[in-house]
């Protein structure tokens, strides 16, 4: 018999090493207060910048720098959440993306655990079902459309996806037999590193929180920051 999962914590993008300076302090915070039972990591957990299909910034890392750097960070997340599902994604994929477009067979690749020094807590899956302890069943991706909702009305259950760091929301879609929503979590990241530069002059900026699923409904946790862009300390 399936888990029903009562409370769900959906980290949202992290791009690690560029993560928010204060991610984890928030992230500790959400753990202590709602107690999840299940941690969904929703992608780009990591950045990966130098190793970009586009230009990087020679002002950043090194990708050997990035990575350890990287790994550092993972190993101190592993600690707060020994056991996590994570979501395959465009930027953590990338060393495996890189490796096809060069004709790398796979059988040279390390697994993700293994180069990040992770344990078997941590698993990585193309996309995430799980069943919620109201009964229905919520489908966690990446990120499939700008519109979460229409992802939700197309798999027919609730939909948790990240990507799109300047969306945060929660929408609604009824039918005669059932009541689905969609959630968008927003980022944990600090856009003012360098390698995010090329959203500087976006007129929508980036939203910083992630999501919960209480009892079957899901909620947005935005990390409320001051005007010198650090978490304020305390959850809303």
């Amino acid at each position: 018999m399936a888990a029903k999962y009562k409370s769900v914590l959906v980290i949202s993008d992290l791009h690690i090493p560029y993560h928010h300076p204060d991610a984890f302090a928030f992230l500790k915070a959400l753990k202590t207060k709602y107690k999840p039972d299940h941690i969904v990591n929703i992608g780009d957990e990591l950045d990966m910048h130098a190793m970009s299909m586009h230009d990087s910034d020679p002002d950043l890392y090194s990708a050997g720098h990035e990575l350890a750097a990287s790994i550092s960070y993972i190993q101190q997340l592993e600690k707060i959440f020994p056991k996590m599902t994570i979501v395959h994604s465009n930027h953590s994929s990338m060393l495996f993306r890189r490796a096809l477009k060069h004709g790398v067979p796979k059988g040279y690749l390390k697994h993700y655990n293994d180069y990040l020094g992770v344990g078997n807590g941590w698993q990585w899956v193309d996309d995430h079902t799980i069943t919620l302890s109201d009964g229905s069943r919520c489908f966690f991706t990446h990120g499939l459309s700008a519109d979460v909702l229409k992802v939700a009305m197309q798999y027919g259950m609730n939909t948790v996806q990240g990507h799109y760091h300047t969306k945060f929301s929660i929408g609604y879609y009824s039918n005669p037999d059932a009541l689905v929503w969609g959630m968008q979590v927003g980022c944990l990241i600090n856009q003012k590193s360098m390698a995010f530069q090329y959203a500087k002059n976006f007129k929508t900026r980036f939203i910083v929180g992630c999501g919960m699923i209480i009892n079957g409904q899901p909620k947005l946790m935005p990390m409320m920051l001051n005007e010198n862009g650090k978490w304020i300390g305390k959850l809303l």
